[in-house]
């Protein structure tokens, strides 16, 4: 939460809590992207959850963690497609685990993959969704 704060006050420079969309504009001018007045005017008003136009602190920490979310869903969703039975089957199977483990270094039986695999198949098919992966991998 310190380094939330932190960026906060740098980009909100009259100190008053809040990040104008001129705040906004010249934040993005210093890393090097470019944004016009309206277009952070557009941005404060889809990301703002009170109305005012301006973005709080609990606003910019959305913004961070959904971020950080979706980078996440995608690091899972590249890993998962590693371990797939065939790419696109939306499986991980015995199988296709105990292969990747192996490349990895680490020798497993099929039984052994078939009881990590039930810790945690939640619909009892004997394979692992993507959305069962990812409570694994969580």
């Amino acid at each position: 939460m310190q380094q939330y704060k932190r960026v906060f006050g740098h980009i909100d420079k009259n100190g008053d809590g809040k990040i104008s969309p001129p705040e906004l504009q010249i934040c993005f001018g210093k890393i090097g992207g470019e944004l016009s007045l309206e277009e952070a005017e557009m941005a404060a008003a889809l990301l703002d959850s009170d109305g005012d136009g301006l973005l709080s602190m609990e606003d910019l920490v959305k913004v961070v963690e959904s971020a950080n979310e979706e980078e996440t869903v995608n690091d899972l969703k590249m890993a998962y497609k590693l371990y797939e039975e065939t790419e696109g089957s939306g499986c991980i199977t015995p199988k296709s685990l105990r292969r990747m483990l192996s490349k990895l270094g680490e020798s497993r039986s099929v039984d052994d993959c078939k009881m990590m695999i039930a810790k945690f198949d939640v619909n009892g098919d004997g394979v692992l969704s993507f959305d069962e992966f990812r409570e694994m991998m969580v």
